[in-house]
């Protein structure tokens, strides 16, 4: 069934109609229901079809709503639109014809994307409470363990490892913030914008977009149906909670291997090898690197998509739906399985080599008036002599310290003693935030 070719003779030919029909919105069912429904209602509000009408043909959707889990989509279906109002004639009759009255696929698919994007965009900011939830949990029993920060993947100064996992945290909750940004703004609604200029019946926009509660209809039609920000916007949200992601799987990667020692994943997260029987792999942290290039490449995709479109409609927009399904999912499947891979790994960490106190002992002397740059300098040489003499910063006396400079005194080995920052703030604000 399709929903236009009075103005053909002719058959459309299968090369055509595979491919042109696009079987990627299926899961829009739900919300483009939804959206006629409140569309239909409106019609019969003002008046624009019989107020029995309305009624029949909005019994007959919500019968098509309540039975959607089982909707059978059928191959001469174009595409989820169609397929509903194929549905629903079965149903009600031929009053089903005026499903459509005032409306063109244009808006009504703008209008689905958005109601779809905005729950979606609800279930990945609850994931990524969830993730920060971990992350602040995992962070908390190890307020106390010291480890090194890195600079130029060169140990630089310590850290507690709950404040390196965080850092991450504190990415996460900008993601969230993100895609509650992105929501505001797609949550307008381009129903009656039509193919491209509006209609000539009465239409109430303001009713269907309170209806669905939206902030209200789009003001410009061709803006309405020709305009797919949002769902670029949507992707990016999408690409930089990938990237923060990947960011932390190429350091579990880093974390787990024999050189770096701090992680073993448990059984439940690892994978084995098929030729070396000793192998514990992080696949899942390899994996969630790997597919943070194909949400990048989404992103890439969509603005290229519309750089050269001319307004309003043009079917290149029917690909939209594949680059943000794909980078939505992505995300999705990629935070439930990093969450299960930091609540099921065991952590153990080196003690950080002493010259991570280099910092530290430098700033002793700035406490008494030495320049930074000159402070620096005498550390630096501090280190160098005992490098020379095959020791470690660690192992300096008070000997070493008065050979390089007068200046130091007695108690200033103490600054060479490993000590991390509190996180007991960080964390308060994160529950704050986000709660218990």
């Amino acid at each position: 069934m399709t929903l236009w070719g009075g103005r053909f003779d002719g058959e459309m030919s299968d090369v055509t109609r595979q491919f042109t029909g696009d079987v990627s919105d299926r899961r829009l069912l739900t919300v483009d229901i939804e959206g006629s429904i409140a569309h239909v209602t409106m019609l019969g509000e003002t008046g624009i079809i019989e107020t029995g009408e309305a009624e029949t043909l909005v019994a007959g959707l919500r019968q098509i709503l309540e039975g959607a889990d089982s909707f059978v989509f059928e191959e001469s279906d174009e595409d989820v639109h169609t397929a509903v109002e194929r549905r629903l004639g079965e149903l009600v009759g031929e009053v089903a014809g005026k499903l459509h009255t005032g409306r063109s696929r244009n808006d009504q698919v703008a209008l689905d994307l958005r109601l779809y994007l905005r729950g979606a965009a609800d279930e990945r900011s609850g994931q990524l409470r969830h993730w920060i939830e971990t992350l602040v949990t995992l962070a908390e029993g190890t307020a106390d363990v010291i480890v090194p920060t890195y600079t130029h993947l060169q140990q630089a100064q310590v850290t507690s490892f709950g404040n390196h996992l965080l850092a991450y945290a504190w990415m996460a909750v900008r993601d969230v913030g993100r895609f509650s940004d992105c929501a505001s703004r797609l949550n307008e609604s381009p129903l009656g914008a039509g193919a491209s200029a509006g209609s000539t019946l009465p239409l109430d926009r303001n009713m269907v977009a309170e209806a669905l509660g939206m902030l209200g209809p789009i003001p410009n039609t061709l803006d309405a149906v020709g305009s797919r920000d949002f769902v670029s916007e949507y992707i990016f949200c999408c690409a930089q909670a990938m990237v923060h992601l990947s960011r932390l799987a190429e350091e579990l990667t880093l974390w787990a291997s024999r050189e770096f020692g701090w992680m073993t994943p448990g059984d439940s997260v690892s994978t084995g090898s098929s030729a070396l029987p000793h192998k514990r792999n992080p696949d899942i942290a390899e994996l969630v690197r790997g597919r943070a290039a194909g949400v990048i490449g989404d992103t890439q995709a969509i603005l290229t998509l519309q750089k050269a479109l001319p307004l309003s409609y043009n079917r290149d927009l029917q690909e939209d739906k594949r680059a943000v399904f794909h980078a939505d999912d992505t995300l999705g499947r990629c935070l439930d399985a990093m969450t299960a891979l930091l609540e099921d790994s065991g952590f153990e960490f080196p003690t950080p080599g002493s010259d991570t106190a280099a910092l530290p002992l430098a700033e002793t002397l700035v406490t008494r008036g030495v320049p930074f740059r000159e402070a620096h300098h005498v550390v630096g040489r501090l280190v160098h002599r005992l490098e020379s003499a095959g020791r470690s910063l660690g192992e300096a006396d008070y000997d070493d310290l008065r050979a390089i400079d007068k200046r130091f005194e007695g108690d200033d080995l103490a600054a060479l003693e490993m000590r991390a920052r509190p996180i007991d703030d960080q964390i308060a604000a994160l529950r704050t935030m986000f709660g218990d």
